[in-house]
């Protein structure tokens, strides 16, 4: 069965669609990007799907249930490189990625999440700060 590959970038896992998703593939992304998250306790997944050019309500409901359940793991979740069309699909679809945030290109997603978990770990060291005075 194929497989998208998962890559590890430090504390960021990073996804490059590149083909157009059948069902099977797209449940067995999200069961395997849930399993990396865990294993490699990522604190950031990367989604890149500039390849593609359709995305349907399924698919969209894949990437909502990614960013949620990423979320649920203390991972930040960004997809990147959204051709217009599909943008307004999802629109028109009414699907909210909830859990997601977007960035028009992988660089500028991959600063997003160094943003997101900076703030996050910034915001840790200064309650243990306080804790300790």
């Amino acid at each position: 069965m194929d497989r998208i590959p998962i890559l590890r970038m430090g504390n960021f896992l990073l996804v490059t669609i590149q083909i157009d998703l059948y069902d099977r593939l797209a449940t067995t992304l999200e069961a395997d990007l849930v399993q990396m998250v865990n294993k490699t306790e990522a604190r950031g997944v990367l989604i890149d799907i500039s390849a593609l050019s359709i995305v349907d309500s399924f698919m969209g409901r894949i990437l909502g249930n990614i960013g949620s359940m990423s979320k649920i793991m203390d991972a930040e979740t960004v997809v990147v490189g959204m051709q217009p069309a599909v943008a307004i699909t999802l629109i028109e679809l009414g699907l909210e990625l909830k859990g997601v945030s977007t960035a028009l290109n992988v660089e500028k997603g991959m600063e997003l999440l160094r943003t997101k978990v900076g703030s996050y770990n910034e915001s840790e060291n200064t309650d243990d700060e306080d804790g300790s005075e």
